[in-house]
C-alpha cells in the first residue's frame, strides 16, 4: 500500500482522476441544483464547494456529489459508478431551464492532498477546494486539465509529498470512518442513517426527497446508523456480514479493511440505533466494539 504511512502521519497526494465530473452551465444552474440536492447551492460563491446527496422521491440516496462552484459553471464530482446516473437524473428534470450538462470526466483530472499535515502543502492558486477529501482527513482537492496532471503531481513530489495509491487511501478512509457511495451508501439508505449530516441543509427549502428528510428529522425515526466498528482480527469480513449483540443481529458491515497501524480490522457498519460507542459486538468468535462517528 503505497503512501499509507504518509496519509496517516504527514501528507500524501492521491490521483482521483477516475471520478466522474459533470459540468453544469446556464443561467438556471444554481436554481436547478438547489432544487435537486440536499445542500445549499444557491449561496455558493466561486471558490466555494459543498457535499450533497441526490435523493429519490422516497428519500433514498441516488448518489453523493461534491459541488464545486466556479465563476461561470458548477462542477459535480462524483463516484465513477454514479456519474452516468447523476447525468441522466438531472437531465430528465431540465425542461424549460437554461441549463446544459457536459460530461467532463475525460478532459479534467483531480488530485487530492490529504493527511494531518496536508493543509501545510501549498495548493494551486485556482481550482483547489478545502475539506473535500477522500479519506476524511485534513486536506484539499484540486481540479486541473488532464494534460496538466503530471506537472501537478511532479510539483507535489518535488515538495516532498508522497504519492498514495487508492488501496492505501481506502484503508485510511475506513480508519477515519469516512463512507463511500457504492460501499457504505446506496439507494437502500436514508440520508440521516449515513451520519453524513454535512450533506444536509435543513432550512434551504424544498428539494426532491426533502419531505422524507424533514419527517425523519422531526420524528427522529431511524432504526440504524452508520458507525465505525473495530474487530480483533486480521481477517476483514465481507460486506454484508452481520454482527451480534446480546444474541441478536446488531449491525451489518458495509466495508472493512485490516489496519496495519492499529493491528486489527476496522469497519463501517449500519448499527442498531440503541447501540452506543463503546458497546461490544461479536462476529462469531471475534470480539469487536462500536466506535464514535467521525467529527464533521
Amino acid at each position: 500500500m503505497k503512501g499509507y504511512q504518509a496519509l496517516r502521519e504527514s501528507a500524501a497526494w492521491i490521483d482521483l482522476s477516475g471520478r466522474g465530473k459533470i459540468r453544469v452551465t446556464g443561467e438556471d444552474r444554481a436554481r436547478l441544483l438547489h432544487a435537486m440536492t440536499t445542500n445549499d447551492v444557491q449561496n455558493l460563491k466561486p471558490g466555494d464547494a459543498c457535499y450533497a446527496f441526490f435523493l429519490n422521491a422516497q428519500g433514498r440516496i441516488l448518489a453523493d456529489v461534491n459541488i464545486l462552484c466556479f465563476e461561470d459553471h458548477f462542477l459535480l464530482d462524483t463516484e465513477p459508478e454514479t456519474a452516468r446516473k447523476v447525468f441522466e437524473h438531472l437531465d430528465k428534470f431540465i425542461i424549460a431551464d437554461d441549463v446544459t450538462l457536459e460530461d467532463s470526466t475525460a478532459e479534467l483530472a483531480s488530485v487530492a492532498v490529504e493527511g494531518p499535515a496536508a493543509n501545510g502543502v501549498p495548493a494551486p492558486a485556482a481550482n483547489a477546494f478545502p475539506r473535500l477529501t477522500f479519506t476524511g482527513a485534513e486536506g484539499w482537492f484540486a481540479i486541473c486539465p488532464a494534460a496538466e496532471k503530471d506537472a501537478l503531481a511532479a510539483a507535489l513530489t518535488a515538495a516532498g509529498v508522497a504519492e498514495a495509491d487508492l488501496e492505501a487511501a481506502n484503508v485510511v478512509r475506513i480508519e477515519n470512518g469516512k463512507p463511500r457511495y457504492g460501499d457504505d451508501i446506496s439507494e437502500r439508505f436514508l440520508a440521516q442513517e449515513t451520519n453524513e449530516m454535512r450533506a444536509l441543509h435543513f432550512s434551504k427549502g424544498c428539494y426532491l426527497g426533502q419531505e422524507i428528510v424533514e419527517r425523519v428529522r422531526s420524528r427522529a425515526q431511524i432504526h440504524r446508523r452508520l458507525m465505525p466498528v473495530h474487530l480483533e482480527t486480521d481477517q476483514p469480513p465481507a460486506a454484508g456480514s452481520k454482527l451480534q449483540a446480546g444474541g441478536k443481529d446488531a449491525a451489518e458491515i458495509t466495508s472493512a479493511a485490516y489496519s496495519p497501524a492499529l493491528g486489527k480490522t476496522v469497519a463501517l457498519a449500519y448499527v442498531r440505533i440503541d447501540l452506543k460507542p463503546g458497546d461490544a459486538v461479536t462476529l462469531g468468535d471475534v470480539q469487536g466494539v462500536v466506535r464514535a462517528p467521525r467529527a464533521q
